[in-house]
């Protein structure tokens, strides 16, 4: 921490753009469901009940590659059978978007409940009918999959807790009893043995051409910052590319400073004030913080200092986070470094310094108080420390950064040489142009990694430990 911090003007880096990946191979989804029975077999049971809704969404897509849009969608998974997706009405001319169901290994049926109020239904099974044909019984041991599990911590009988709709776990348990439907959402979330908790090469490569979309996105809006005009306005700099968002676009400044995680409202962008803007689609999320101005003199007095008394002790602080993030490293680290370099009363870092991250912007977490889970090769790590002061506001420096051991890069840089040249080159700047110390399981998946901006109005000045 006895680095000096230097803020300097320099260009950003030109390091390109990402194509769009096709869809998941046949073999990747079949992969996917191996895994998962692998699970099941371990846990004794018998099927996975997977629910999803336009926002809970990302288990479902990892094993099938379908969102549902409009509704919601089940998906009915035993040890041998094909697989069977439950749709309404209007999902069902989206299964094309599905590789298994396009190669005839994801079977559907139309449920019509699952629609839109007031649509027909008058076509469909019951669902204790649908279920029974799918082998559940009285006999059965099904792990329902939604987003979210619980633990002792929450309920004494967490097991039992379930997210999903009740009429969905109401008819399980009116056929298989009552403890013998369980939570099983950590099968695909939990930070050190979740499927979706490590990465494959092909999601490494999705994960990166989204970060790259989001983060030439915030680059264009930075470039183009300016005052006098509606903060929905300015957002359309992010360039939006109609790529679907996991969290909502989000700007705070004049208008609704008092608001956690607005979204625009019409309100003028003034200098002399802060702000907060991110854009996240799938599989990204792009944050950063500062104030609309060109230097510190357009600071209101209570934050004078703010470059030295803030930015650059959070940009340190960034720093010893980065040199940490090692194959090995327990969670708990994080959160103790976080609360000795950024004190809680000046920096009040509340939430995990760090987090998973998929196609939903938070999967979990390994970074907890006391975590002994550890750091893996193929975690997908959000660098999300987010420090609030009532007279400086905040900074940030949030992008996504993939941890991947010699073998993962080998992987990578042989199926996709595009993606890891970006990465080493992203690595390059970074090290040589910031003044990080990075280890070399880090791969920066952000076309921005490791910039911090803290005057909107002028992007080109950037905080760097070398001179």
């Amino acid at each position: 921490m006895n680095k000096q911090v230097f803020l300097k003007e320099m260009d950003w880096p030109e390091i390109g753009v990402a194509a769009p990946l096709p869809a998941p191979s046949v073999e990747e989804m079949e992969s996917r469901i191996v895994k998962c029975r692998h699970i099941m077999k371990e846990r004794n049971l018998t099927h996975l009940v997977v629910f999803g809704d336009k926002e809970h969404f990302a288990n479902l897509m990892y094993l099938t590659h379908f969102d549902p849009r409009f509704e919601d969608a089940v998906l009915i998974l035993n040890q041998t059978d094909t697989p069977l997706i439950l749709v309404g009405n209007e999902c069902v001319s989206h299964l094309t978007v599905s590789p298994l169901y396009n190669a005839k290994r994801l079977r559907y049926e139309r449920y019509q409940p699952l629609s839109l109020l007031g649509q027909p239904r008058n076509e469909s099974r019951s669902l204790d009918t649908i279920l029974k044909s799918e082998g559940i019984s009285k006999t059965s041991n099904v792990g329902c999959i939604g987003w979210k599990y619980f633990t002792e911590e929450e309920f004494s009988d967490y097991q039992f807790r379930i997210e999903i709709p009740a009429y969905i776990v109401d008819t399980l348990r009116s056929i298989c009893g009552h403890s013998n439907v369980v939570n099983a959402s950590d099968i695909f979330m939990a930070p050190s043995y979740g499927l979706r908790a490590k990465c494959s090469p092909y999601e490494i490569a999705v994960f990166e051409f989204s970060n790259v979309m989001a983060s030439e996105g915030m680059k264009n809006l930075l470039k183009n910052f300016r005052t006098g005009v509606i903060d929905y306005e300015l957002v359309k700099e992010y360039q939006y590319t109609g790529y679907p968002l996991n969290c909502h676009i989000g700007i705070k400044s004049s208008g609704n400073q008092h608001i956690g995680l607005s979204s625009p409202v019409g309100a003028v962008i003034r200098k002399g004030d802060p702000c907060s803007t991110n854009i996240g689609y799938w599989g990204s999320n792009i944050c950063r913080a500062g104030w609309v101005a060109e230097s510190e003199d357009d600071l209101p007095e209570k934050a004078k200092g703010y470059v030295d008394n803030y930015v650059a002790v959070y940009f340190k602080a960034c720093a010893k986070w980065f040199e940490s993030m090692r194959i090995g490293t327990k969670g708990k680290v994080f959160r103790e470094l976080i609360d000795e370099y950024l004190p809680f009363e000046k920096f009040a870092v509340f939430l995990n310094p760090g987090h998973l991250i998929h196609m939903d912007e938070w999967l979990s977490t390994p970074i907890y108080t006391g975590s002994d889970e550890e750091i893996q090769s193929g975690m997908y790590m959000q660098v999300d420390i987010i420090v609030r002061s009532p007279n400086y506001f905040s900074t940030r420096m949030e992008d996504g950064i993939v941890i991947a051991d010699s073998e993962l890069r080998s992987q990578l840089k042989e199926q996709y040489p595009d993606v890891y040249k970006r990465c080493m080159t992203r690595r390059e700047f970074m090290i040589n142009q910031l003044g990080f110390t990075l280890p070399e399981e880090i791969l920066p998946l952000s076309n921005i990694a490791g910039i911090i901006a803290p005057f909107f109005l002028n992007y080109k000045k950037i905080l760097s430990f070398k001179p």
